[in-house]
């Protein structure tokens, strides 16, 4: 017998809640197949299979809240069996039609169906009743027609009758309105545990700072056609597509070296500026916001920062990140502009002391030279701690982004 343990978690995670078993006791598992997922305040924990063997038994269930080392299933090991069929771990009175012995899973499925195996046509080797031969019998069984709401049982009447259909004792509509009366559905559900941690962080970011936010709109016609110009020869060689987030995560990092304290954050009564540009790049997931971090983001190219946002997009979706993807950070970049928000005011992420906000982009009239002309226009952005960023360094800070994607020779002359 092997234990099934949960994993060490990390310092700043005391426990995790199981979610969901992917295995049933009696079922076969391979070495390294995920048997369980756990959720974390940040991540969804897979834990894998130690040996192959049988799912012997199981001692937490889906929503218990469970620590570092604790037991969660045994599992029975060194047990000959095909993946597919098990064996049985003892002998059983219950035999198939050519006397072969039923597996776990089989045995289990009709003990507790109350059904004789000797009834069930066995598919398997050697006249073997499978999984599958059980189910299909469970599913071709008939099972009677329920009584329709206000009507007599119908069972028995053929499509040929001739006799009319019995009338109801009352109106389908009364009976309707009788049995639902309250048409206003509620559903209270738990909070997952990612949700909640992002609701406190949230409620502790507008609470312990001095948040404000500053404005200002980009041009992004000089971005657009640089993009449509070298987009193919850039998937080509890079085989990645060439998007937007790349200009900004370079112009947000050419801000932030002209204006340390944007990267800086608040330590109690101390200031720590970071040498380092650790980006996060918020990610919206069916569980709730993730803000995974380009870490060393300056030693990026167009092309390498691309890659690692499209990575962090697939394991986010496969919810395959982990601690060190989500952790640290000293500036985050938000995009609604993908949902299709016009403006708004992101939230900071502690301890972080500012976030941009990227907007969709319209079709605007501006003036130029004297001249009213179209342009494609992105409202920007940011947030900021006023405790630590003064509104001058934050809006010559949101000038700079402005100035570099307007003019992508800044960024690419480093100029």
């Amino acid at each position: 017998m092997t234990e099934i343990l949960v994993p060490a978690l990390p310092e700043s995670v005391a426990d995790a809640t199981l979610i969901n078993w992917h295995k049933k006791p009696g079922d076969f598992v391979e070495q390294g197949e995920n048997l369980v997922d756990l959720e974390t305040d940040k991540v969804v924990l897979e834990v894998p299979s130690p040996a192959a063997g049988v799912l012997a038994k199981v001692l937490k269930n889906g929503g218990d809240v469970v620590i570092s080392g604790e037991v969660l299933a045994v599992l029975e090991t060194g047990v000959e069996t095909n993946p597919a069929e098990p064996e049985p771990q003892q002998p059983i009175e219950a035999e198939s039609n050519n006397s072969a012995a039923l597996s776990p899973a089989v045995r289990r499925l009709i003990n507790e169906k109350q059904l004789d195996p000797a009834a069930i046509p066995a598919s398997g080797k050697s006249g073997r009743l499978t999984k599958t031969d059980v189910l299909d019998f469970l599913h071709k069984q008939e099972t009677p027609a329920p009584d329709l709401p206000g009507f007599k049982n119908l069972e028995g009447l053929s499509e040929k009758s001739q006799q009319p259909a019995p009338q109801p004792t009352k109106t389908v509509e009364a009976d309707f309105a009788s049995n639902n009366a309250n048409l206003r559905p509620e559903q209270r559900v738990a909070m997952t545990r990612l949700r909640a941690k992002v609701a406190e962080r949230l409620l502790e970011a507008q609470q312990n700072a001095a948040m404000l936010t500053t404005f200002n709109e980009v041009n992004m016609q000089a971005v657009i056609d640089l993009r449509q110009q070298y987009k193919a020869r850039f998937e080509q060689k890079h085989g990645i597509k060439l998007g937007f987030m790349s200009f900004f995560v370079k112009a947000a990092i050419e801000g932030l070296k002209r204006f340390p304290t944007v990267n800086a954050s608040i330590d109690g009564s101390d200031i720590i500026y970071h040498g380092y540009y650790d980006i996060g790049i918020a990610v919206s997931t069916e569980r709730g916001l993730i803000v995974p971090v380009l870490r060393d983001a300056d030693q990026f190219d167009f092309a390498g920062i691309e890659k690692s946002i499209a990575d962090f997009g697939g394991k986010a979706r496969a919810g395959k990140l982990n601690y060190e993807d989500l952790s640290g950070g000293t500036f985050t970049i938000t995009n609604g502009g993908i949902f299709g928000s016009m403006l708004s005011t992101p939230i900071l992420n502690p301890p972080q002391c500012a976030i941009l906000g990227m907007h969709a982009i319209k079709e605007r009239a501006v003036v130029e030279n004297g001249e009213i002309v179209i342009r494609p226009i992105m409202y920007l952005a940011l947030s900021y701690d006023h405790r630590l960023i003064d509104g001058r360094e934050a809006v010559q800070f949101l000038v700079t982004i402005k100035e570099c994607l307007e003019s992508p020779a800044h960024l690419l002359l480093n100029i």
